[in-house]
């Protein structure tokens, strides 16, 4: 049976991810002066305009409004006369504390039962497409924004500007990757540069040197700034905010998704740190060579440590049952929260860096959630 399936990721400039990078520098900034801060930032951002609000319970003070400048200064809107830049950018703030009876509910005596600052399901995946045990169309998809970054930071396309947009479409057969059928990538740029050369250039700075040149063929079709004219970008040509492109974030749409958003949350909210034991824990399936593919669902309920619920799916692939695999799950990982932040390190101020280009695979193969230390425990037990 022959299928197609399309991911698609966003640079760092892209308006929604402006707003994810300040919300989790700002949580980095906060976590590095007090690892207890609460913190549920949240990021808006419009033509010439940032606003920042949420929930912050921290002994850290921060300037919020430096910091936001300065991310917006690192991705690269330093040019005026674009609606957007670093130096002329308006940003107000307006933060409170943490609600009493949310604190409550997560703060506890012992630290070790504190419970879930919210209730809700998270899902982790993995499956052997590639060397990160992520689905091919969001790695390759993730690959070309990054190196539209890359070219335009470099200098290599200067004409480039900071938004873009990436998608690929990846032909299955029975299953597996065979080919790429279609790429689309969609750079904002200077007025100067004509379509016919731009196009030209990304074929081949952007596109040849990320999407493996055996998955490419006569049929492979590309559509290189198919509207024409992208000049007026990021928040100037569209609103941002916070925890918008959640299947940018995770999977591109290959597994499912439940609903929470990551950035500028402290690891208390399951929605990340319960995110991201999901992906460890599916991923280490996979590593250890006891299915094909994985899907974890974990959920909690707000103020209670244990999760309600843990359900893994290997879609026929298991070299184990299933429910033998959850029990071993349960047996050798502590799922409360506050376990959770310790075996992942969740109090380390690492977390910008996971707000554009995907917070699983290869953009942070260095961190925690991506090791693969899991399968010798498990087969001393099996």
């Amino acid at each position: 049976m022959t299928t197609f399936f399309t991911s698609e990721s966003v640079t760092a400039g892209h308006p929604d991810k402006v707003c994810d990078q300040i919300a989790d520098a700002i949580l980095d900034a906060l976590l590095e002066n007090d690892p207890h801060s609460h913190v549920a930032c949240e990021v808006t951002a419009i033509p010439n305009g940032i606003h920042i609000f949420g929930e912050i319970t921290s002994a850290a003070r921060v300037d919020y409004a430096a910091i936001a400048r300065q991310v917006v200064r690192d991705i690269g809107y330093v040019k005026h006369g674009y609606g957007f830049d670093a130096d002329t950018c308006q940003i107000t703030v307006d933060i409170h504390e943490q609600s009493p009876d949310i604190n409550m509910g997560v703060e506890k005596t012992d630290s070790m039962e504190n419970g879930a600052g919210d209730q809700g399901m998270m899902f982790g995946y993995a499956c052997r497409e590639t060397d990160s045990l992520m689905p091919l169309p969001i790695e390759l998809a993730h690959k070309l924004t990054k190196r539209l970054a890359y070219v335009r930071r470099e200098g290599i396309l200067s004409y480039l500007l900071p938004d873009g947009k990436a998608q690929v479409t990846v032909e299955y057969r029975d299953g597996l990757p065979v080919r790429v059928d279609t790429v689309v990538v969609s750079s904002q740029h200077e007025a100067e540069i004509s379509m016919d050369k731009l196009r030209e250039d990304v074929l081949l700075h952007v596109i040849r040197p990320v999407i493996p040149e055996a998955m490419l063929d006569a049929d492979t079709k590309y559509f290189i700034n198919p509207t024409g004219r992208f000049c007026i970008g990021g928040p100037a040509g569209d609103s941002g905010l916070t925890g918008r492109k959640l299947i940018v974030d995770t999977y591109g749409g290959y597994a499912r998704h439940g609903g929470g958003a990551f950035s500028g949350k402290d690891p208390s909210k399951v929605d990340r740190s319960g995110a991201y034991m999901a992906r460890y824990l599916a991923k280490n399936v996979v590593a250890a060579g006891l299915a094909d593919r994985c899907e974890i669902q974990i959920s909690y309920a707000i103020g209670v440590a244990q999760p309600v619920s843990l359900l893994v799916d290997t879609f026929g692939t298991g070299k184990l049952p299933a429910d033998r695999i959850r029990e071993l799950i349960l047996k050798t990982v502590d799922l409360r929260p506050s376990a959770i932040i310790d075996r992942l390190s969740l109090r380390t101020p690492f977390y910008r860096h996971t707000a554009s280009y995907g917070h699983f695979g290869s953009n942070t193969a260095e961190l925690p959630w991506e090791q693969t230390n899991l399968p010798q425990l498990w087969q001393d037990i099996i």
